[in-house]
C-alpha cells in the first residue's frame, strides 16, 4: 500500500506518516519509483501510534512500546511483569500529566480570584444575572 492509501485508511496525513517513518515508529519498502510501500501490519501500526499519542503519551513514549504496536492493543492493560518497562513509561507520563493539571489548575484559580464572574457556568455573576 502507498503513502497515500495508508493514510486513507488509517486516518494521519502523509506527512504524519512520514515523521512516524523518520522517527523510527514506521518502516516502509521503497517501490522501483522511489514511493513509498508499506506492508500489511502498518495501518495497525499506525491506528495504534495515533491512539498511544492521543492517550498523552509522547513519541519517544511510543518508541520505547514498539514491541505492542502490531498487535490489537487492549482496552485496558491488564498488569503483567513482563511489560514492567511499558508501565514504567505510563507511570511517567501520568505523573508529569497530574502536575501539568496541578499548574493549570493553579493559573485557573488565580485568574477566576482576579475575575470572579468568570467562575460562573455562563460567565455571570449572581449580581449580573438579577
Amino acid at each position: 500500500m502507498l503513502i497515500g492509501e495508508l493514510a486513507a485508511e488509517a486516518g494521519p496525513t502523509t506527512r504524519a506518516l512520514r515523521y512516524y517513518e523518520e522517527q523510527g515508529l514506521l518502516e516502509s519498502d521503497r517501490t522501483t519509483a522511489g514511493y513509498r510501500q508499506y506492508g500489511p501490519g502498518a495501518v495497525r501500526r499506525v491506528r495504534n501510534i495515533r491512539e498511544l499519542l492521543s492517550c498523552g503519551f509522547t513519541v519517544e513514549d511510543v518508541k520505547s512500546l514498539l514491541a505492542y504496536l502490531d498487535a490489537d492493543l487492549p482496552e485496558v492493560f491488564s498488569y503483567s511483569p513482563v511489560c514492567a518497562d511499558g508501565y514504567g513509561v505510563g507511570a511517567q507520563r501520568v505523573a508529569q500529566l497530574e502536575e501539568r493539571i496541578a499548574i493549570l489548575t493553579e493559573l485557573r484559580d488565580g485568574l477566576v480570584h482576579r475575575m470572579p464572574w468568570l467562575a460562573a457556568p455562563d460567565g455571570t455573576t449572581d449580581e449580573q444575572a438579577a
